[in-house]
């Protein structure tokens, strides 16, 4: 580094700080399970790229901004797949809450759990009890209000006497390790997932689903009402004892499911599809809107799911805008293997105003929809062996060379100003410019592998527009 004066960064202004990892090949697919030999060839000849980063501290506002650019996270493990040419092409899609209406197989999920947990001998003394009026029954059946039944069967909902045949508590608590919820995830692993008991651990669980990078804080709503933002644990304890876990990231307008575990126990009460509502139902009710329930895989069976909470918009991995999952954009990822919406109407001259297209400001406007959701089986889950990258050194990829879609190019990238860009390592006592690094003009971008284009290529995977927004940060992580 130059000698040159440390730069402060105003506390007004509040970065996110990020290391950037590079962009690497997987070696298997949590997915298909398809594996790749050493001389890099798969079953179909197809490799799996994500570019990845890690994170020590990042600002909710931005993380949801790598949402809407196709990023997820694993832990404090950032990445971003490569859609094309991949085995299981990973699409973002979204669900907007004020907009869904359960079907008929999800309204029963929710209607036979309230029964099972209020019991019979509850609900007919409840009715002599407390008798609901003509208008309120005739709604009751017409209407299917998913804020007011998925709150039924709580016990802080119930109006008492008599008691009912379960105990049932939903709580929103911190992200923290603890043994119980521990036994839950350890449950889930084995049973569900028949992972061996020597690769579930307590260290694997608190890194994988307690460690996360984003800051808690609160912001005000549409209503003007303060709302939490920050990673939470959903807590679901039937009769005293923990049996679920939905893992959130809740962030500006939107609620992101990370993860689902649930203990075996209550396998036959379709605890996913209640969690996804549940969350749904947080969305609506905090004022956040949108649900996002984590990657599409399209020709992933497990991943069908999704589909099932209608309407849903997917977003485009190339104009970053929203596009309704119908039937339409079913077909069209039926026939190929990776699809950027936009570009099927660039080349088929469709409209690209069309009323199945959303921009990517479509959160201001209230005619936006989007929907997903899950079985609790197969929620979408962040694969530990995906998350891990395992690099192929031999292969050396380049994300300013790739095919990655919705990248700047390496001539983009070489005509954008950097030398602002904020700095942080273990050999400075503040931060400093890019532009302060003793090799920052002697460094081409285009040569693969120094500092610089390492720098790039961070900058080129979150985008050019959020680069005033992190720290790149090279201190040693712990």
């Amino acid at each position: 580094m130059a000698d040159t004066d440390m730069h402060t960064p105003d506390d007004a202004a509040p970065y996110s700080f990020i290391f950037p990892i590079g962009y690497q090949s997987s070696s298997n697919c949590g997915y298909c399970r398809r594996t790749r030999s050493r001389s890099g060839q798969s079953q179909k000849s197809r490799k799996r790229y994500s570019y990845y980063a890690s994170a020590t501290s990042l600002m909710p506002a931005f993380y949801k901004k790598l949402l809407d650019r196709c990023w997820r996270r694993s832990g404090t493990l950032l990445y971003r797949p490569n859609q094309k040419g991949a085995c299981c092409p990973h699409y973002t899609v979204r669900l907007d809450s004020t907009k869904f209406k359960p079907n008929k197989d999800q309204r029963q999920a929710v209607n036979r759990f309230n029964r099972y947990v209020l019991g019979e001998s509850y609900l007919n003394e409840a009715a002599r009890l407390f008798p609901l009026s003509r208008d309120q029954v005739r709604k009751r059946d017409n209407e299917f209000d998913l804020g007011a039944r998925i709150h039924e069967p709580e016990v802080e909902s119930l109006k008492s006497p008599p008691s009912p045949a379960h105990r049932f508590e939903v709580t929103l608590e911190p992200d923290t390790f603890s043994e119980e919820k521990y036994a839950v995830f350890e449950n889930y692993q084995r049973t569900v997932h028949k992972e061996p008991a020597d690769k579930i651990s307590a260290a694997g669980f608190k890194r994988f689903l307690c460690n996360s990078p984003i800051r808690r804080e609160t912001s005000a709503g549409p209503d003007g009402t303060e709302r939490q933002l920050g990673s939470f644990h959903q807590c679901y304890r039937l009769d005293g004892k923990l049996v679920a876990i939905g893992v959130l990231d809740i962030l500006p307008n939107c609620v992101s499911a990370v993860y689902f575990l649930y203990h075996e126990s209550i396998h036959s009460h379709n605890p996913g599809k209640l969690g996804a509502m549940r969350e749904i139902a947080l969305a609506l009710e905090g004022g956040y809107q949108w649900w996002y329930s984590g990657y599409y895989i399209h020709n992933c069976a497990k991943m069908k799911y999704k589909v099932d909470f209608s309407p849903q918009y997917v977003l485009d991995p190339e104009s970053y805008g929203w596009d309704l999952l119908d039937k339409e954009a079913l077909s069209i990822l039926d026939r190929k293997p990776y699809v950027s919406l936009s570009r099927e109407r660039r080349e088929t001259g469709t409209n690209g105003e069309d009323a199945n297209r959303v921009s990517p400001e479509a959160e201001k406007q209230p005619d936006d929809q989007a929907k997903g959701s899950g079985d609790a089986d197969e929620r979408d889950i962040q694969n530990q062996s995906e998350s891990e990258s395992e690099s192929e050194s031999e292969d050396e990829p380049f994300l300013l060379t790739s095919d990655m879609p919705g990248m700047p190019s390496l001539q983009e990238m070489e005509e954008l100003d950097m030398d602002g860009l904020l700095i942080r390592s273990d050999f400075s006592d503040g931060y400093f410019l890019a532009s302060d690094l003793v090799v920052w003009e002697t460094e081409s971008i285009s040569k693969h592998g120094n500092l610089k284009s390492k720098i790039a290529e961070l900058v080129a995977a979150i985008g050019p527009e959020l680069m005033g927004e992190i720290c790149v940060d090279f201190c040693r992580r712990k």
